[in-house]
């Protein structure tokens, strides 16, 4: 039993046959909202950008953080040996600029090159290169834009990280990897049967997700470099809702072997199984706060789904959610000071914040009725969930406060069960 009406309808839909997986397509983002400060920046084109997109990567990076507004550059290229004429920059309204430059050297592969300039200042802030393979020149678009967010805003990017997402096309099922702005997707998993509950280990290295192909819901653990699977947790019943502690050595996941759906932990090489509370309520989607000693949930065992916390070693348990009768699916910020949820309102689901360090005070950041599984950008600054829009299944980013939002849209398949990975790619 799920306390997630989303989950029970994605589990019943089970393809009954195999195909052959389609084409790739890109990712059509829409980004909407204006924050309440941004920068102004303007990024110009590179040297030889047309033939690599890795500017258009850098605006589209630090647009949808929300932090900055863009400023139109014009056409002429700006390089990283560029003198810019600050007094005309400021007289397009622009704070800070970029210029640079893609140079393909004899043995293929490229340099990459950028330089940032206060415009207010008329400072020189500095730049960076970076020498790739032309498979790379993403990756190397996305750690250039995490250069200039953090010179500019003194705080880690998250554009160099990756989001776990599955895909529903016809009847096949695929648990992919890609760039935090979805693209770049590469598969790990494919099946005719439900994929869902993708949760990160902190090195970023392994994956759990549960999986229905054996006709059951069954954890797994893969490991995203060798695509080496083992199974985590196959008991009797349902086994589902894995999540990993701080450290990676264990898992609190939702088992129903013992009858009903209750909460354990597990050593991540499947020893030492524990059962974390013994009650007649169903207990699941478990998720720790950063320092491993808490656990929050959700449970029934008030009459309706909530989200409670207890110790992670398991005993009593205290209720936090009380707006509403249905509140589900916690996701913890990585500083342990927001919790990001599903609630239910006059029959739409929508995704809210609230703020654990200041007293509890919530907010509704979603515009959307049906959204799910939120999850934090490693620095805290942002949410991706999922939702459906316009009659698909897509991803949503988000600032905090719901101001700036960006939808991710496949056209050739439906999108869910996000997770964003950890630093350190």
């Amino acid at each position: 039993m799920s306390l997630n009406p989303r989950l029970n309808r994605r589990h019943l839909f089970a393809a009954l046959g195999a195909s052959c997986l389609p084409a790739w397509a890109q990712f059509r983002v829409e980004i909407s909202g204006v924050g309440a400060t941004q920068l102004p920046i303007a990024i110009g084109e590179f040297r030889d950008e047309s033939r690599t997109g890795v500017a258009t990567i850098v605006r589209a990076d630090l647009e949808r953080s929300g932090q900055f507004k863009l400023i139109d550059a014009g056409l002429a290229p700006i390089t990283e040996l560029s003198s810019p004429a600050f007094t005309e920059w400021r007289t397009k309204a622009a704070d800070a600029l970029v210029g640079g430059s893609i140079t393909r050297l004899a043995d293929g592969r490229f340099d990459v090159r950028f330089r940032l300039w206060d415009v207010v200042s008329g400072k020189d802030l500095g730049g960076e290169s970076q020498l790739v393979m032309q498979d790379d020149l993403r990756l190397a678009a996305h750690r250039m834009a995490d250069a200039i967010y953090l010179k500019l805003t003194g705080e880690r990017g998250v554009f160099a990280t990756r989001l776990a997402y599955v895909t529903k096309a016809g009847r096949q099922y695929a648990l992919r990897i890609a760039d935090a702005d979805g693209e770049g997707g590469q598969v790990a998993v494919t099946s005719p049967e439900p994929l869902i509950s993708p949760a990160w280990a902190p090195d970023g290295h392994t994956i759990a997700y549960v999986s229905f192909h054996t006709g059951k819901a069954v954890v797994y653990l893969q490991d995203l470099a060798t695509g080496q699977r083992r199974t985590l947790a196959d008991f009797r019943g349902t086994n589902s809702a894995p999540t990993f502690s701080p450290d990676g050595q264990r898992l609190a996941l939702s088992l129903s072997r013992d009858g009903g759906t209750q909460l354990f932990m597990i050593n991540r090489d499947g020893s030492g199984l524990q059962r974390l509370a013994k009650n007649l309520a169903i207990d699941t989607e478990p998720v720790f706060t950063p320092d491993g000693r808490t656990l929050y949930f959700v449970s029934d065992r008030g009459g309706g789904p909530q989200i409670y916390r207890m110790p992670a070693e398991g005993g009593s348990a205290e209720r936090v959610s009380f707006n509403g009768p249905y509140n589900v699916s916690p996701a913890i910020s990585p500083d342990g000071r927001t919790l990001a949820y599903v609630a239910r309102q006059d029959g739409a689901f929508r995704v809210c914040v609230m703020d654990l360090a200041n007293g509890g005070g919530t907010r509704v950041i979603s515009d959307t009725a049906d959204d799910e599984s939120p999850s934090f950008a490693p620095n805290g600054k942002l949410l991706v969930y999922a939702t459906r829009s316009q009659g698909r299944d897509v991803l949503m980013t988000s600032t905090l406060d719901g101001k700036v939002k960006a939808k991710l849209i496949i056209t050739s398949a439906d999108v869910r069960e996000p997770a964003w990975g950890p630093f350190g790619r």
